[in-house]
């Protein structure tokens, strides 16, 4: 087992993050022990970010200070492990959907460095009160999705900050090739003023997806 990043370990092609909880699971996944650290494996079928990771991903910003308004935060599988990586920084976790928003709650409450927020990433007027910080992370499968981030990362986003789009295609534009529709999101960014780092093919753990990565 090698460590590939700050807070972040694979093993072939097992990826594992340090266990901010100690003998507390999240979504039935594996605990592991490591040089006398409990380690939690991440499933990259699971998590954008995890399978952005698993295919090579460069430029991995999450360090153990980091400051992320996540977008998109579901029930908090993704979450736990930003949570795990970002161990002294902070997680702001937004999602809009009740249904799942309750359980972003329960992790939260074991994880003091998660703060859940259930809000509209469309309007950032109104969590304006959050911390200029070092990562926005957006997931949302949404048709406007790039122009929710460039809205959010120009609120929120700290100038040399990363922000990070996980883009699935089919819900942009299902008449165009997925690598098409990636290209095109990342040329929004770059018109915005954005560098783009890296776009990361998600096959085969998400079909039709990517994640760029870029810098403001």
């Amino acid at each position: 087992m090698k460590q590939v990043s700050d807070g972040i370990w694979k093993d072939g092609s097992r990826l594992y993050t340090k266990n901010l909880k100690p003998g507390k699971r999240v979504y039935d996944e594996r605990l592991v022990n490591h040089e006398n650290m409990e380690l939690r494996e991440w499933n990259p079928s699971r998590s954008k970010l995890g399978a952005a990771i698993a295919n090579g991903m460069k430029s991995v910003p999450l360090a153990e200070n980091s400051r992320v308004l996540y977008l998109g935060a579901s029930t908090g599988t993704t979450v736990s492990h930003v949570s795990d990586i970002c161990e002294n920084g902070f997680v702001y976790a937004l999602e809009f959907a009740e249904r799942v928003f309750r359980s972003l709650m329960e992790l939260a409450e074991q994880r003091k460095n998660i703060a859940p927020l259930m809000a509209d990433a469309r309007k950032p007027e109104n969590y304006s009160w959050i911390e200029e910080c070092d990562i926005v992370f957006i997931d949302a499968a949404q048709p406007d999705e790039t122009e929710i981030a460039i809205r959010n990362a120009e609120t929120f986003l700290k100038s040399g900050g990363f922000l990070l789009i996980a883009v699935k295609s089919q819900s942009i534009d299902v008449t165009k090739r997925p690598e098409e529709v990636y290209e095109q999101e990342a040329g929004k960014l770059v018109r915005a003023g954005y560098e783009v780092l890296e776009i990361i093919n998600l096959e085969p753990h998400e079909e039709k997806h990517c994640l760029i990565v870029a810098r403001k």
